[in-house]
């Protein structure tokens, strides 16, 4: 490697060319960046005793590809951003100078000296070729011809900036560009063989305008490569791939594709989505020797997956719609277990029907889940691990198993739980609740009815100051009835003429000309041959439709679960019971548990209480508390970090140098009912860090 200090037209001086890599992003400076650039070259240029400004290095490798020429190709690693806006920026002050009664030599000199090789010709002219998708707009923009139907927006925004600069700056054009002269830059020169590019590369990127994981991966798998492959590699399968994902615009779906694929490469182990970039490279250092051309046909092919799961470009309509049904419930952590189900798919390891019904499982499942409100927290990691319990023989009926065999948090709502938060949830706020009415309205239909046109209708109205009418179909307690059902399934509808009905009466919104009576809308049939509406007929409706969400979002069934229990390690072990643990909380001990396992227990509903030969365990699905019923007090482990417990009484101690039973590394004693509160406050911080640290 070689480094040292330039002047920044001395740098650009002489027959070369400044190649900017394939795997580089492209040119991606904004405004502000520009403003802060010419802020300094005003600045240098005003003050003759400005020695001159520094704007950053410039690294590149010496290729020497064109050896049947002089001119010399350098690929730039770093500071190709600069270099492309000073070129434009250049070109913008040549045409401005060539229209001016300033030294036409200065515009000439500009050209041939910085930014083109004058005696070569084709690609060689240019002394700066940017990315494919940015060279076509470069080139057309310095030789001043027509631009392209589709240019780079970023070219041709900045070079305008610097063109309305110009003209706008009182300062001699010559002035300017003797203070464009004072530029400095350092020239690092780095040698293929000796010197190692990607962690000169990382090392330079690892603050400024941050490169995306992606941008760093791409990076790491074509830099080393010869140009040759490199191009092949890009061409090939990088470029569609970030076409797909409409890298342009720095898609952040390219990043989080990433995470998914490792995740399933690297057995459920999900990574940190700022990390991806330093477990892609522990990922292919692990495959020790793989050619890399399969590594990235690989990704490609799951890419390819990835979009169709998430971008409505699945061929088959009936697939597509239930992709766009999950894709609606914004369940983004299922897509790992989703991208090994496509690729069993696209495998044949599955047929189609049974690819759909994993997919109809899996929608099912979630939204259960979120009207049952359970916390989203472990559904990262459960679909992370979900495949693993999938035995490829017996594919559906065992991923059914493996889904009735979740517990606590990450259970599957049985009918009746289902049923009985269905019809009392707050459906009108809720965040699904146009992917839910939408499923209700066109279940099984083949005259659709497009749901985007319509809104929400509440058949009982939501003003306060109801009607004289409404009170009295509603009754003495009309007010409780209003407030008890005015948002749940019962009372709503889909309506394209909402500020029509308004707050009319029943009876008034049935039989007006775009009323119940008369709507298409299906969801609205029961209503047409009511004469009232009160808390009897809400109730009503409610159980006809969520006998309808229970059909639409069903619960897998399999005919003998408990032979998937056995499979678990569920069967055979020692079961204790609280009798077990008679001996020890007799009297006044006995009396404390029975309290503090009470306030345990009703934490939330989820919590489960199970016991060991030595302790009892309290967890949602890990382990948040474990008590060990002691002579004359209980032991309790906690487990959550003792440095990120708030213990302002200091009665807890780090035990995690200590051989102990139980899970958890903190300890804390309990004797007496006094205590208990302050010991719920502590085991309160155990369950919230567990659920916390199982969320995405």
């Amino acid at each position: 490697m070689k480094a040292g200090e330039a002047k920044l037209f001395e740098f650009l001086q002489g027959p070369k060319q400044f190649v900017i890599p394939i795997y580089q992003r492209t040119y991606s400076w904004t405004m502000r960046q520009c403003q802060q650039l010419w802020d300094d070259i005003l600045r240098v240029a005003d003050d003759p005793k400005a020695p001159g400004h520094f704007i950053g290095s410039i690294v590149y490798i010496h290729e020497g590809i064109y050896v049947a020429t002089s001119v010399s190709e350098l690929l730039v690693i770093d500071g190709q951003q600069r270099l492309i806006t000073l070129s434009l920026l250049l070109s913008a002050l040549a045409k401005a100078i060539e229209k001016s009664d300033a030294k036409s030599m200065i515009s000439r000199k500009i050209k041939e000296y910085y930014l083109f090789n004058a005696l070569e010709e084709g690609d060689l002219n240019y002394k700066l070729i940017p990315t494919k998708s940015d060279k076509e707009t470069y080139t057309l923009l310095i030789d001043g011809n027509e631009l392209p139907q589709s240019p780079s927006k970023r070219l041709i925004d900045n070079y305008q900036f610097f063109e309305k600069k110009i003209n706008e700056t009182g300062m001699d054009l010559i002035k300017l560009y003797e203070g464009i002269g004072k530029l400095l830059i350092v020239e690092v020169s780095l040698n293929r063989d000796n010197d190692n590019p990607q962690l000169i590369f990382e090392s330079l990127n690892s603050t400024g305008l941050d490169l995306s994981q992606a941008d760093l991966i791409r990076n790491y798998i074509l830099m080393g490569l010869e140009p040759k492959k490199q191009g092949e590699l890009y061409k090939d399968y990088w470029f569609p791939m970030e076409q797909s994902f409409d890298h342009s615009e720095r898609s952040p779906q390219f990043d989080r594709f990433i995470r998914d694929y490792l995740t399933i490469k690297n057995a459920g182990k999900i990574p940190i989505i700022g990390e991806v970039y330093a477990d892609f490279k522990d990922y292919v250092r692990n495959l020790k020797g793989e050619d890399i051309k399969n590594i990235v046909a690989d990704i490609y092919l799951y890419s390819k997956y990835f979009v169709k799961l998430t971008s409505s470009k699945e061929e088959d309509e009936e697939i597509r719609k239930i992709l766009s049904d999950i894709k609606d419930l914004k369940v983004d952590v299922a897509y790992p277990f989703l991208l090994e189900v496509y690729d069993d798919y696209r495998q044949q390891r599955i047929n189609r029907e049974e690819f759909m019904e994993v997919l109809k499982l899996v929608e099912s499942y979630v939204f259960r889940r979120a009207i049952c409100s359970i916390p989203p927290g472990y559904l990262n990691k459960t679909f992370a691990n979900l495949s693993k319990s999938v035995d490829k023989s017996n594919y559906l009926e065992s991923l059914r198993a493996a889904f009735l065999l979740m517990d606590s948090y990450r259970r599957f709502p049985t009918n009746e739980e289902f049923k009985q938060a269905f019809v009392i949830r707050d459906i009108y706020n809720l965040r699904i609740r146009h992917y839910l009415l939408d499923k209700l309205e066109n279940y099984e239909q083949k005259e659709l009815i497009n749901i985007d046109k319509c809104t929400i209708e509440h058949i009982l109205p939501q003003n306060k100051d109801l009607s004289q009418e409404w009170q009295q179909m509603l009754g003495p307690r009309w007010m409780e009835i209003q407030s008890k059902y005015l948002h749940t399934i019962g009372n709503l509808t889909l309506t394209a003429y909402n500020p029509d009905l308004g707050d009319m009466s029943f009876l008034e919104k049935r039989e007006d000309e775009h009323g119940f009576a008369n709507s298409p809308v299906r969801l609205s049939l029961g209503l047409r041959n009511l004469d009232k509406w009160d808390e009897e007929e809400i109730k009503k409706r409610a159980d006809y439709l969520v006998d309808q969400a229970i059909e639409i979002w069903s619960i897998p069934e399999v005919k003998s679960l408990e032979s998937y229990r056995i499979l678990k390690g569920r069967k055979g072990s020692r079961n204790y019971t609280l009798e077990d643990f008679a001996e020890s909380l007799k009297g006044d001990m006995g009396e404390l548990f029975r309290e503090l396992r009470m306030r345990i227990m009703n934490l939330d509903s989820s919590v489960k209480e199970e016991f060991t030969k030595l302790y009892i365990a309290y967890k949602n699905s890990t382990n948040f508390v474990d008590i060990i019923p002691q002579k004359n007090r209980l032991r309790l482990i906690l487990n959550m970090p003792f440095d990120e417990v708030n213990d302002p009484k200091r009665l807890c101690r780090d035990i995690t140098a200590v051989e102990h039973h139980g899970n958890g590394d903190l300890e804390v004693g309990i004797e007496s009912l006094a205590e208990v509160d302050y010991i719920m406050f502590l085991i309160r911080q155990s369950f919230e860090w567990q659920i916390e640290e199982n969320e995405i």
